[in-house]
């Protein structure tokens, strides 16, 4: 089996979850996966039969469903969870008790019980009570959400994580530690995304690098790759963070859960990400999904990543032009500015359909600017 030696179990469950979406076949998943079809149908078999992850495991162990007895062993069972998850609050703990070992109990008893022992602050609580409204796409990979958290020293160098969300579900796609921000390092992680989860509609990003330039006016080499493989690619209004303001969120969640530590170097705090990230995605109820885990509401896209991007390609009807050295193409005897990222590709030129006397300016789908004819 192709199964990675970290977290196998975790992995497995992963396999399971976006195997039983529905959303691609078997034999995608399972190449996604690395494995064989046979392994594939023998952990959703297993998982289906005895319904746990302990199912997916290699040794089996022991599940905790007896009924509490006691108020001491309601605290016990409630702290026991706050320990493992000190982030957690009296909804989510709630829930789980029930969802994991059956144990029934009112989120304000779980709450008052962490207060006792002196365990949520009245802030926290008044935080939590702030009602949001909150905007979602309605399938999963209509949008996926890219940023980096703000990087963090650790004992040797610095940390920037990258991080990736489905905005329909909450799913963490890609949660990285990286040395750097640069596109090749955003490339290569995105791609593993791609080969596992399949393409996204459409991938939106702030308007610093590597993602674009300061005015989200031009592509970047990163840019202009996912447009190319057919993602829109779109960019939050300047000094406006909150476009983003799921993946945001997520980064308030990874500092309370995780960050709140320091780490030797990459590798260890890429150990703390990938210890935590099944938590997130599987374990973790999302008040904002009804306490729904992310993976209850995630599935893979259908549309598979291709190693050899397509040709391009524009209409019979089209102007088309090849970007110099210098970003530039001519049209009319004039020079006009495309995009650096865009060196030796072509690109069409077309009337615009919402502005008289104007050329719409494409690569492949994406409209890059627009050309009013009386300036050329």
């Amino acid at each position: 089996m192709a199964w990675r030696e970290t977290s196998v179990v975790d992995q497995r469950l992963e396999f399971v979850v976006l195997a039983s979406s529905g959303a691609a076949s078997m034999a995608e998943v399972c190449r996604r996966f690395g494995i064989s079809r046979k392994s594939g149908y023998k952990w959703l078999e297993r998982y289906d039969a005895q319904r746990g992850q302990a199912s997916l495991a290699d040794a089996s162990r022991r599940a905790h469903t007896s009924p509490l007895r006691s108020s001491k062993a309601l605290e016990g069972q409630v702290l026991q969870v706050r320990q493992a998850h000190p982030a957690w609050g009296g909804r989510k703990i709630a829930h789980v008790l029930q969802r994991d070992r059956a144990v029934q109990v009112a989120p304000s008893t779980v709450t008052s019980i962490l207060r006792r022992h002196g365990l949520i602050a009245p802030t926290a609580s008044a935080a939590a009570a702030t009602p949001w409204k909150r905007f979602e796409h309605e399938t999963p990979n209509s949008l996926w959400q890219m940023d980096f958290k703000g990087h963090f020293a650790m004992h040797r160098g610095r940390c920037h994580a990258l991080t990736i969300l489905d905005d329909h579900s909450r799913y963490n796609l890609v949660l990285q530690a990286c040395a750097n921000e640069q596109g090749a390092t955003v490339q290569a992680a995105l791609q593993n995304a791609f080969r596992r989860y399949g393409l996204p509609r459409r991938i939106n990003t702030d308007n610093g690098q590597p993602w674009g330039d300061s005015g989200g006016r031009y592509l970047t080499a990163l840019g202009a790759w996912l447009v190319r493989l057919g993602i829109s690619v779109s960019h939050s209004t300047p000094l406006h963070p909150q476009t983003n303001g799921k993946d945001e969120r997520f980064h308030r969640t990874l500092k309370a859960e995780v960050l709140l530590r320091s780490f030797a170097d990459l590798a260890e705090c890429q150990s703390a990400f990938n210890r935590w990230r099944p938590i997130y995605n599987q374990q973790r109820p999302h008040e904002a999904l009804a306490m729904q885990t992310p993976a209850q509401r995630y599935a893979p896209s259908p549309i598979r990543y291709p190693e050899v991007l397509p040709e391009i390609e524009y209409g019979s009807q089209d102007k088309v032009r090849r970007v110099c050295k210098a970003g530039r193409i001519s049209i009319f005897g004039k020079s006009v500015f495309i995009s650096n990222a865009l060196h030796g590709l072509p690109v069409a030129l077309r009337q615009s359909t919402d502005t008289p006397d104007a050329l719409d300016v494409y690569f492949c789908h994406h409209r890059i600017k627009q050309l009013m004819m009386q300036e050329l």
